[in-house]
């Protein structure tokens, strides 16, 4: 009975990082997107799942004391335009391929552009690529974005 509790207990530490590999299997959660040109943390982005599709909605920005802490997109077309940046979803329609995202679209507020986009894991799910472009992947731009929680 004794080898069998500690066979157990053995099976369930090791079953762990399994678990919290699987939760990071997903884009699912918030992520610090990181200036592809500065290097710099330029927001956090809640992505949720609903339907097979990921949408990511911005929950706060990185920004200079001295700028607009709650910007809106003067850029923008339509129904985003001049409206708050903070809880904008920029991200949606990406569904899972493979080991991609594809068949999303991307917002850049600062520009007030739409891209089609797709998104990759790496590093275990610590970290996500994220590309925009227009027309085929090799026309774009791509951020790395990682994990916060």
């Amino acid at each position: 009975m004794r080898h069998l509790k500690k066979a157990a207990l053995i099976a369930t530490m090791l079953a762990m990082p399994l678990v919290a590999m699987a939760q990071n299997a997903s884009p699912v959660g918030v992520w610090k997107t990181i200036d592809d040109e500065t290097g710099k943390p330029k927001s956090l982005v809640r992505i949720t799942e609903e339907g097979g599709a990921l949408t990511g909605k911005i929950e706060k920005l990185f920004r200079p004391a001295d700028q607009d802490q709650n910007p809106k997109c003067t850029s923008c077309e339509g129904a985003r335009k001049d409206q708050p940046i903070i809880g904008m979803t920029i991200l949606w329609g990406l569904k899972k391929d493979g080991n991609e995202y594809t068949g999303g679209e991307i917002l850049d507020p600062a520009k007030g552009k739409t891209y089609k986009s797709k998104a990759t894991l790496k590093d275990n799910g610590s970290k996500l690529e994220v590309r925009g472009y227009i027309g085929a992947p090799m026309f774009g731009r791509s951020q790395t974005w990682v994990r916060e929680q």
